[in-house]
């Protein structure tokens, strides 16, 4: 199957316009409800106009093109394959987009050469998957049945704004709610955000599954007191406890990956100090702890530990503490029928394509409690993503994106 490069990259690019940062490398800033994302999304329908595919948008913004070729049958399941366009605030160009646009160029490949499918085929576009304004995968939260349309609509921003007035003024609140379980199979495309498939100097790699997610917020408190006036030997310093869990996180996970789980992660990517005056020891503490693995008894000994290492400092250091559960999301394993679909298509392309988990959370794992899901990774230049710099090759978003079309025409012809 042939894929148009300069066809995929013009629409990748003329996305990037939308939101444009000044910065170095390509940057974008199109939170879900913006303008920016309103124009974005206008861009897309046209495009899926364009190529001959009937559009809906249902209630919370998701955004579905829909091609029947006179070969499928009209009435089965499709196989739906996308991605989303919202980004985080000062993100990169193909984070989302480059698995919206190669589902479109998949279907445009198909329509160019006369593939014969015999099940529909859906493009797919996400509402608020990066979670930056109303909520992380909120779209296919929606399109799984995890979340109700009400609930999501009534989601606020920082000043307030809920998503139905954000999609309100951008023009796109539809109607209804589109059913993933009505798919036969969903399949995403999407930058690796890491530098596994650049040491091993390929360009694609199949997901095995993508990570479970713990967040919690610990609470720590010391007692305020001057810093000129108070001994070393009467203090209660909350921050210097803080100190203290946040290394044992890191050596929790550490000792995971030895012993258990070469994926498991562990991180303190917030910290909240009380009084936060240089002469006065720090009274409060509040930490963001952010846990991860493709195993779930991985992270259940990380936060084991994490515990544990709060009783002590409640013990030797005379502070009082508090863990929190914030979200709390299970491993999700990729479907064996959507992997067999892919490693069909790279080994008819003889491309080498490693097995790999997903250490980043993805609307897959949603749509995985209704149908069989399926991701492939594409390379990404020194690991980086959420950032202006975060960049893919446009010869290997082209040999990605025949790779998801190879195997939506596996999954479809069947």
């Amino acid at each position: 199957m042939q894929i148009s490069e300069e066809r995929l990259r013009s629409d990748i690019e003329k996305n990037a316009s939308f939101g444009a940062i000044e910065h170095e490398g390509h940057g974008r800033t199109a939170l879900a409800g913006t303008p920016p994302n309103g124009s974005a999304r206008d861009y897309f329908v046209e495009r899926l106009e364009d190529a001959g595919l009937d559009v809906k948008v249902d209630a919370v913004g998701n955004i579905v093109g829909r091609w029947v070729p006179k070969t499928a049958d009209p009435n089965a399941d499709a196989v739906a394959a996308g991605s989303h366009l919202d980004s985080v605030r000062e993100g990169g160009m193909f984070d989302g987009p480059l698995g919206v646009y190669a589902a479109l160029e998949s279907v445009r490949a198909f329509q160019d050469e006369g593939v014969a499918v015999e099940r529909p085929v859906e493009v797919v576009c996400f509402t608020e998957e990066e979670g930056q304004r109303f909520g992380s995968l909120l779209g296919s939260s929606v399109a799984s049945g995890q979340t109700s349309v009400e609930d999501a609509l009534a989601h606020t921003d920082d000043e307030g704004v809920t998503l139905a007035e954000g999609l309100e003024t951008i023009g796109y609140a539809g109607d209804g709610r589109v059913n993933a379980e009505e798919w036969d199979a969903y399949l995403e495309l999407h930058i690796e955000q890491g530098r596994r498939l650049e040491s091993a100097g390929v360009p694609i790699g199949i997901v095995t599954g993508i990570t479970g997610i713990t967040q919690a917020t610990v609470n720590i408190q010391g007692e305020a007191n001057h810093a000129g006036t108070t001994s070393m030997t009467h203090r209660t310093d909350a921050l210097a406890a803080a100190s203290e869990f946040i290394l044992d996180i890191e050596r929790a996970a550490n000792h995971t990956v030895e012993a258990e789980s070469e994926s498991a992660v562990g991180t303190v990517g917030r910290e909240i100090v009380s009084p936060n005056s240089t002469n006065v020891i720090p009274g409060e503490v509040t930490l963001g702890v952010d846990i991860r693995d493709i195993e779930s008894d991985s992270i259940a000994n990380i936060v084991r530990d994490a515990k544990k290492s709060l009783e002590r400092l409640e013990d030797e250091r005379g502070v009082s503490t508090s863990y929190v559960t914030d979200l709390d999301i299970n491993p999700v394993p990729m479907s064996d029928r959507c992997q067999d679909a892919m490693r069909q298509a790279t080994e008819e392309m003889k491309l080498d394509a490693p097995k790999l988990p997903s250490g980043a959370g993805h609307d897959p794992m949603r749509i995985a409690s209704v149908t069989d899901v399926g991701m492939l990774f594409a390379r990404s230049k020194d690991g980086i993503s959420h950032n202006p710099m975060e960049w893919t090759s446009w010869s290997d978003c082209a040999t990605a994106t025949r790779v998801l079309g190879e195997s939506i025409a596996n999954l479809a012809s069947n």
